[in-house]
């Protein structure tokens, strides 16, 4: 905090940033959504990519202004345009759902393919769902794996469920059960409920394989304490074990 503030006193931009990071998180000071909206602005107002990034975050999740869709995708335009992977991701969300402007299925992938290019994760799995549903593209089942399968290699948990469950459904590859459950099992590892509930399901029905109640509970019951109803009444199904 004090060197970033003494170089931030100086109009260092990423000083300011890094200053306006620390307040926002509450390292080494008091949280203050204030001191983190002040500093990131003096960082934004002098053009810097990554200061426009975080304001826009800001913004976006209403911390110390009111949540105000339309100033998030301004900055987060500010920043894309200087090619900011994260703030193009934001962007093609923001088109995706109508968020601070009008739904625009064109500009989302235009955006996504942008971040996804320079290797973001989330954009090359949301790039894979747009290939999947065929939405402002033809619908490219080949595509969506090659994105998914992007975004999976790098650890995403959403894209390896993604990418198992385009194995176990034959979406652009040829059905294979024991890919599907190592790439579910993978975004289950990491709490990914989709992906705990899958698991269980593959080993209730012996998919992937050798069919296991006790596994299909286990998984099941993980997903079911992150809130998913369908896993709780997949519990209910398997059999009880008798008492001794």
């Amino acid at each position: 905090m004090a060197w970033y503030r003494k170089s931030a006193d100086q109009g260092y931009a990423d000083a300011q940033i890094n200053l306006g990071l620390m307040y926002l998180r509450g390292f080494g000071v008091a949280a203050d959504d204030q001191q983190a909206l002040l500093w990131l602005h003096k960082a934004a107002d002098q053009g810097n990519a990554r200061g426009q990034f975080n304001l826009g975050v800001i913004y976006r999740d209403d911390r110390g202004v009111p949540q105000d869709y339309g100033q998030a995708l301004a900055w987060f335009r500010k920043a894309a345009e200087q090619g900011n992977a994260q703030a193009q991701y934001n962007l093609g969300v923001f088109y995706m759902r109508g968020y601070g402007t009008a739904q625009d299925d064109a500009q989302a992938l235009l955006w996504y393919r942008k971040a996804a290019d320079q290797g973001d994760m989330q954009a090359q799995n949301n790039l894979g769902f747009m290939y999947q549903e065929g939405r402002a593209v033809p619908q490219d089942y080949g595509q969506a794996v090659a994105w998914y399968r992007k975004a999976a290699e790098q650890g995403y948990a959403a894209a390896e469920h993604d990418l198992g469950f385009a194995y176990f459904k034959c979406w652009g590859v040829d059905q294979d059960y024991e890919q599907a459950l190592i790439w579910f099992r993978k975004a289950a590892d990491q709490g990914f409920a989709d992906a705990q509930y899958s698991v269980g399901f593959l080993y209730q029905h012996g998919l992937g394989a050798h069919q296991d109640d006790a596994q299909a509970l286990t998984w099941y019951r993980k997903a079911a304490d992150q809130g998913d109803a369908e896993a709780k009444q997949r519990i209910e199904e398997i059999p009880k074990s008798p008492e001794p």
